[in-house]
């Protein structure tokens, strides 16, 4: 019935051709899905166009990575903003970067304003 390994992610955006320019600014390797939608192979993820989309106000896609600090690094000098948070138990550096209350991890948005992380693999 369910098959776990066959489950998949997904994620609206309002402009799919902006979605698919910042996937590949950050480095990541993309394929055309069926009917106008992206596909982030490795991680079964599907990215689809839609014209009411709302941004999700939670963390949609993480990516985990050995170092926290130089993925922030690399992708900031590909044009990645990352988030700022000050708020009673979310707290970053002014870099973006947090620690000490889970994983370190930092918080970037997408075009659409969809919220993506990159965060330390255990």
């Amino acid at each position: 019935m369910l098959n776990a390994k066959k489950a998949l992610n997904s994620f609206s955006v309002d402009d799919i051709q902006k979605a698919k320019d910042f996937l590949w600014q950050v480095g990541l390797d993309l394929s055309a899905g069926p009917e106008g939608t992206l596909i982030l192979s490795e991680a079964k993820t599907l990215i689809y166009p839609k014209s009411n989309h709302r941004p999700a106000t939670f963390t949609v896609l993480n990516f985990p990575v050995d170092n926290v600090e130089k993925a922030v690094d690399k992708l900031c000098k590909r044009g990645v903003r990352f988030e700022v948070y000050n708020e009673p138990g979310l707290r970053t550096d002014a870099r973006g970067i947090s620690r000490g209350n889970g994983p370190t991890i930092a918080w970037f948005k997408d075009p659409a304003g969809n919220i993506l992380s990159v965060l330390e693999a255990a």
